[in-house]
C-alpha cells in the first residue's frame, strides 16, 4: 500500500518515494465498436475494481467504442505486463459470460480485446496534457 504526500506530486510506502504514472490503450477485437452502453459500463466498473483491487490510483478513463484508454499511478512492485493480462482476461471473461447476446452481436468466437495494447509511461510534466487529451475522448 502507498499513500500521496500532502502537498508533493509523489508516493510513499516503507521504502521508497515514487511517481510512477502510465498510460494504457486497449483495443477491442477488429476494433468493434462493443464499448457502448450497458457493457461499456460494465467494462469500465470491472477495470476500477481491477486496478483498485492491486492499488493502482485511476486519473482518467474514457474512450470510444472500439478502444479504451486510462492514465494511472502505480507502485514500484507492479508487474504491468500481468496487470494487463489480469484487465484483459477479467473483463473479457466476464462481460462474455454476463452479456453473451450483447456481445455476440459483435464476436462469433470467444475474444473481446485484441493480442496487443499501448503502454507508455507519462512524466510529471505530461500528465495534465495526458489527462486533458482523454477526457476529449
Amino acid at each position: 500500500m502507498f499513500k500521496k504526500v500532502a502537498n508533493k506530486p509523489y508516493y510513499t510506502n516503507n521504502h521508497s518515494c515514487f511517481l510512477l504514472s502510465a498510460h494504457l490503450v486497449l483495443v477491442t477485437k477488429y476494433r468493434r465498436p462493443v464499448l457502448q452502453g450497458v457493457i461499456r459500463e460494465y467494462v469500465y466498473s470491472l477495470i476500477r475494481e481491477t486496478m483498485e483491487s492491486e492499488n493502482i490510483i485511476i486519473h482518467e478513463m474514457n474512450g470510444e467504442p472500439d478502444h479504451i484508454h486510462i492514465l494511472f499511478d502505480y507502485a514500484p512492485d507492479i508487474k504491468l505486463t500481468e496487470l494487463i493480462n489480469k484487465i484483459k482476461t477479467r473483463t473479457a471473461r466476464l462481460v462474455r459470460r454476463d452479456y453473451p447476446v450483447e456481445v455476440g452481436k459483435y464476436y462469433w468466437k470467444p475474444v473481446f480485446w485484441t493480442n496487443s495494447y499501448f503502454l507508455s509511461s507519462v512524466g510529471i510534466n505530461t500528465v495534465k496534457i495526458v489527462q486533458e487529451y482523454i477526457k476529449a475522448q
